[in-house]
């Protein structure tokens, strides 16, 4: 066991030679790759870039490229730092495994590709760097892989006023969500009625959420069959599995790349654009001024949604 603590610390490089089975493969890599990124869990790092360094090792099949010299027979650099980029760009995230996981998924897509190395490391988190390395290969099925694979549903997605969510019409219109054939999400308004102000842009927001949030744990009380979820992976286990999910939209925000603002019908039609929704039920409120999907709006009278 001694014996591995060295390696443990070493290249990648070095791991992937010694990791080398009975046929060894060809392998690239990118090394000090260093990015600014917002990235982690800890509210310090939050609204704050730091710096992060890739190190990356495909371990590659065999081809006759190098007596070719045929770009296209390769699995090029450029596949390595546009996954880096591409999974940066996919949204804000909490954990340098996460980050991981879906970088080596996405190179291992490549037709060439056979096992990955990646090691990441935060270099401003403290005196040292502070890092994860995972080794992945096609062996070894990734559940973003799954889920890439599998044709996500495509969901219902209804806004209620704070009025609605008062409304003595609202059991009747659950029962109607319940016996719908696609999967239903609820998005919620505040409560009506001042809120509390803050000093500064960023804590407003986070009131305003917080407000919406309140009222979507209002409704959950009101009837058990409305669930409060959120995370992408909680609303997509609801749209499987035939729950109404009421949307509690702080973690995603947060985290978004480039987030709508608070306004509780932004933030439905943000969701709405997310999910690929079929439409936007808009009740008793006013409708986005740009929406991402079909609008139909019902007035807080009516005795029907769907």
């Amino acid at each position: 066991m001694n014996s591995d603590i060295p390696l443990a610390f070493d290249s990648l490089q070095a791991r992937a030679l010694a990791n080398s089975g009975a046929e060894p493969r060809d392998r690239i890599s990118l090394r000090e790759h260093v990015v600014e990124v917002e990235i982690g869990a800890f509210q310090v790092e939050r609204g704050t870039t730091q710096r992060v360094q890739f190190d990356v090792v495909v371990e590659v099949s065999p081809s006759d490229a190098s007596l070719t010299d045929d770009v296209d027979k390769i699995l090029s650099y450029d596949n390595i730092t546009e996954s880096i980029a591409t999974e940066l760009a996919s949204g804000r995230m909490n954990l340098l495994e996460t980050l991981a996981e879906r970088i080596a998924g996405r190179i291992l897509e490549k037709p060439k590709a056979e096992k990955v190395y990646v090691r990441i490391q935060k270099l401003d988190r403290g005196p040292g760097a502070l890092g994860v390395e995972i080794v992945r290969d096609k062996a070894r099925a990734l559940p973003g892989d799954v889920s890439d694979a599998v044709e996500q549903p495509r969901p219902t997605l209804v806004f209620l006023s704070a009025g609605a969510v008062s409304s003595p019409s609202l059991p009747q219109w659950l029962d109607e969500l319940e016996r719908a054939v696609r999967p239903v999400i609820v998005c919620v308004a505040p409560p009506e009625g001042a809120r509390l102000r803050a000093a500064t842009k960023e804590a407003q927001e986070r009131i305003d959420l917080l407000a919406i949030e309140q009222n979507a744990w209002i409704l959950s009380s009101r009837d058990s069959r409305c669930v409060v979820v959120g995370t992408r992976t909680e609303l997509d286990w609801g749209m499987r599995n035939g729950q109404i999910s009421v949307w509690a939209p702080s973690h995603m925000i947060v985290d978004a790349s480039d987030p709508p603002s608070a306004d509780a019908a932004a933030l439905a039609n943000w969701l709405a654009a997310q999910l690929n929704a079929t439409e936007l039920v808009v009740v008793g409120a006013q409708s986005p001024a740009d929406p991402s999907a079909p609008i139909r709006e019902i007035k807080l009278d009516s005795a029907t949604l769907l």
